[in-house]
């Protein structure tokens, strides 16, 4: 498999905003004005500081074609990092590259040494879902939400619980 992990900044602007408007083009409810906006927004923030992009997500590629993108927010850490955007291409979904990608993602964050990594989806994505459950990630009751979870869109939140003989 020539599946690649690659530094953000090999890329031009524009690319991951593109990225995020195919991965999420299955649904008119994705695709609105605001999250067009938010989606500009992402692209600008991580060709604007570059260092962050390449240390906190990558692009994904697959025989160089470019497929996904993933990225983490690592303020909080080592307390915790919040994994951000997570997007397969349509073409691409259903192959696991998704699973492929996520992996790499959390191999990295804890080789930062996070005790945990949050991430939130919503309840009509049953396939993002199931990969979360796939590789540990536990579903948070209400009770369990920390302040920034309760403020997303999103209906579904995961954590896992980093031990250090993961890494």
């Amino acid at each position: 498999m020539d599946i690649k992990f690659n530094k953000i900044s090999d890329f031009k602007r524009g690319i991951l905003y593109d990225l995020l408007f195919d991965a999420y083009s299955f649904g008119k409810n994705y695709i609105t004005n605001d999250s067009k906006e938010n989606f500009r927004k992402n692209d600008n923030f991580f060709f604007d500081n570059l260092d962050i992009a390449d240390r906190c997500g990558f692009i994904t590629t697959l025989k160089d074609d470019v497929i996904g993108f993933i990225c983490w927010d690592p303020r909080n850490m080592p307390e915790y990092a919040i994994i951000g955007d997570n997007c397969i291409i349509s073409k691409y979904k259903g192959r696991g590259y998704g699973k492929l990608q996520l992996r790499e993602a959390i191999n990295r964050i804890t080789q930062d040494f996070a005790k945990k990594i949050f991430v939130s989806t919503d309840s009509i994505l049953t396939p993002a879902q199931k990969m979360y459950e796939s590789v540990g990630f536990i579903r948070l009751d209400n009770s369990m939400l920390e302040q920034w979870q309760i403020s997303q869109k999103q209906d579904i939140h995961y954590g896992l619980e980093i031990s250090r003989n993961m890494i």
